[in-house]
């Protein structure tokens, strides 16, 4: 673990417990609520539980990994804090990096590109949402090639959606208030929109692929925040949006109407305090969960139970993402709470 002073001048954007986020992002307000608190995996209660984490899985079957390796290292005194993947078609995957404002692309050899670097906001960003310093987190990347990301700045005008051009001059398609935390990115192909978690709103954002204003798609209880970060990582499957919320510890799933719309969320696993980003494994509802807080990456069964296929021992340091294209999964390291070398891991999935 990194020392007081080292998380301080990291500003790091994921939780570690009421406490330990007071002391580490300098929130002296946090500890006066730290008593009258809830759990941070309490489930709010307007939210039905269809699933919880049985403390001993069932180890005779799932997702295995094999030939783990490190594809990529990053330069975290640089600020290239590994925040979010972006799968390309033959290898290939684009990543946000935190503090270092920037979009890069790792080849398959593991040769990094710096695709785009975002200017620091006047005064600094120390307007960002609760953790005071600017940051690029989501990306995503469009069937046509197009890379998007999302930048959170503290100030309208440049928190928001933007893309990245072939000049390298990214362009502002979606903006979002400067008082939102936007973290995920998801395109939805069918609706031709865009999707953002919001961590410090609680909320998912939705605004055109073409552009323009983001809307609000959900506000779920599910999703809000227990004084740090709510909804974080988020994807599309089986008709539904799916969720990680850091701070309740939970993965939620609410489905899409005939029209888009939201449903009511249902909280599909628990105990997972800490989740990041997640991504499914190709088998039914079964999840790949990258847990940021203790570095590890976490299997999530279809009823819930949880196994640890990654930790530190693995080289786990800070996990902010996972991805699955076939039978690979790639997976980034931060470096933001543990450790000093910020990765990008792949592994081969071994389903059984």
């Amino acid at each position: 673990m990194t020392d007081m002073t080292e998380r301080k001048t990291m500003s790091p954007y994921r939780p570690t417990g009421l406490r330990r986020r007071a002391a580490t992002l300098g929130l002296a307000a946090l500890l006066a609520a730290v008593a009258a608190a809830p759990a941070a995996s309490a489930t709010p209660a307007p939210t039905a539980v269809l699933a919880t984490s049985p403390t001993h899985p069932d180890h005779a079957v799932g997702t295995r990994l094999g030939d783990v390796r490190v594809l990529a290292h990053f330069d975290r005194a640089a600020g290239q804090v590994a925040e979010s993947i972006a799968l390309e078609p033959g290898g290939g995957v684009v990543i946000g990096m935190i503090h270092a404002r920037q979009v890069v692309r790792v080849a398959q050899d593991g040769a990094v590109q710096v695709l785009a670097t975002m200017p620091l906001p006047p005064g600094g960003g120390t307007t960002t949402p609760v953790v005071g310093t600017p940051g690029v987190t989501g990306v995503a990347r469009s069937d046509s090639g197009v890379v998007y990301f999302l930048y959170s700045s503290g100030q309208g005008g440049l928190t928001g959606i933007w893309q990245v051009r072939r000049s390298g001059e990214p362009r502002l398609v979606v903006p979002l208030p400067a008082d939102s935390f936007p973290n995920a990115l998801v395109i939805d192909g069918k609706r031709d929109r865009f999707l953002v978690t919001d961590s410090t709103g609680g909320r998912i954002w939705q605004a055109p692929l073409r552009g323009g204003e983001a809307s609000v798609w959900s506000a779920d209880p599910a999703l809000a925040p227990n004084g740090f970060f709510g909804a974080n990582g988020m994807k599309i499957h089986d008709g539904a949006v799916w969720a990680g919320n850091s701070d309740q510890g939970t993965i939620v799933r609410i489905p899409v109407t005939k029209d888009g719309g939201s449903g009511r969320a249902t909280v599909r696993a628990t105990q997972l305090e800490g989740i990041d980003d997640f991504d499914f494994t190709g088998r039914g509802t079964e999840i790949l969960a990258a847990i940021n807080q203790a570095s590890k990456l976490v299997r999530v069964s279809t009823n819930g139970a949880q196994e640890t296929l990654l930790n530190a021992e693995g080289g786990m340091q800070g996990t902010t993402a996972v991805a699955v294209q076939g039978n690979r999964a790639y997976v980034t390291n931060g470096a933001n709470l543990a450790g000093n070398d910020p990765t990008l891991m792949l592994a081969k999935l071994r389903r059984r």
